[in-house]
């Protein structure tokens, strides 16, 4: 059988495959090319980007929990400009579909780093990071609620030209009207989830385990959370979904696909297995060729609800 068609358009960037690595787990994707040619994957979406680098928090500053592992980073990064600098040659080089993932404490910020990530011709996407506290509103992150993630998306849309996806936060209790306030606001995809959060403590020393007491679930633990809150986003917007959260093989992933995401990111599996991204690749491609699917979209969204005698 022909090799399968996995190209996907994700609002205005069309990618070669559904699979990408998650922001925050694969650092700038040139750290992975010893371990594989990243150009393979449909994209690279590198480590959140704020205006000014930021040294993140202290240690301890990752916990590995019993299906997953806690993270209290706090965003490190060498800051916008240094990466137009120093890194984007080394993705044009490397070949690589590439999206740049920003945040900031203020939505000046966050159109500051738009702004100044749309002069860069060879840049795919910019995702959004919606999970940020907002400081000016008490700390309550930004996609908290629909009128916190209009205001942004429509902010950062402004901003820029290029396609635009939003990270959505699961730490909602509506996760479709969030999805339809970003989809209304301009976005041209939106990805999901972002972590859950949590904490660890130790019982003996009766402290947290993470210096910012808590932090962002992830792994295997918040898959079942991650699939329902990306169905129920499927159902509510036109826009594409990009899964996110517990991704660690190729069912996984395609267990995503087939509740309607158009894409997914692997984030923790990295960790484990640098290679995780295109072993996932390859093993969709092989369970097409095991199944005769020719395309994508014969795939994508085909949840059937009845049971199968």
């Amino acid at each position: 059988m022909v090799t399968p068609d996995l190209s996907v358009s994700l609002g205005g960037l069309r990618v070669k495959n559904p699979v990408m690595s998650a922001s925050g787990t694969f650092g700038y994707g040139v750290e992975f090319t010893p371990f594989y040619d990243i150009s393979r994957l449909g994209a690279v979406v590198v480590k959140g980007l704020s205006l000014a680098p930021t040294p993140g928090n202290p240690p301890g500053r990752i916990v590995e929990t019993a299906a997953g592992m806690l993270n209290a980073i706090g965003l490190q990064n060498i800051g916008v400009e240094r990466f137009v600098g120093d890194v984007v040659p080394r993705l044009e080089d490397a070949g690589a579909t590439f999206v740049a993932n920003i945040y900031g404490k203020t939505l000046e910020e966050y159109e500051a780093v738009a702004r100044r990530l749309s002069e860069v011709p060879s840049l795919g996407a910019i995702e959004v990071n919606a999970s940020c506290p907002n400081v000016r509103e008490g700390g309550m992150a930004f996609g908290a609620t629909t009128g916190g993630i209009a205001q942004l998306t429509e902010r950062v849309r402004r901003c820029t030209g290029k396609t635009l996806w939003v990270k959505l936060s699961p730490n909602v209790t509506d996760i479709a009207s969030i999805a339809k306030a970003a989809e209304g606001s301009g976005a041209d995809a939106v990805s999901l989830i972002n972590t859950i959060v949590g904490m660890a403590v130790d019982h003996r020393t009766r402290r947290p385990e993470l210096s910012n007491v808590t932090g962002g679930l992830s792994g295997p633990a918040i898959k079942p959370v991650a699939l329902r809150m990306v169905w129920e986003a499927a159902k509510a917007v036109r826009i594409p979904v990009i899964g996110v959260g517990g991704i660690q093989n190729a069912a996984d992933a395609l267990e995503f696909l087939l509740v309607g995401a158009s894409a997914v990111q692997v984030g923790t599996a990295n960790f484990r297995n640098p290679r995780a991204c295109v072993d996932i690749l390859v093993g969709i491609e092989a369970f097409f060729r095991e199944q005769r699917i020719a395309r994508l979209e014969e795939y994508r969204g085909g949840l059937q609800r009845e049971k199968i005698p």
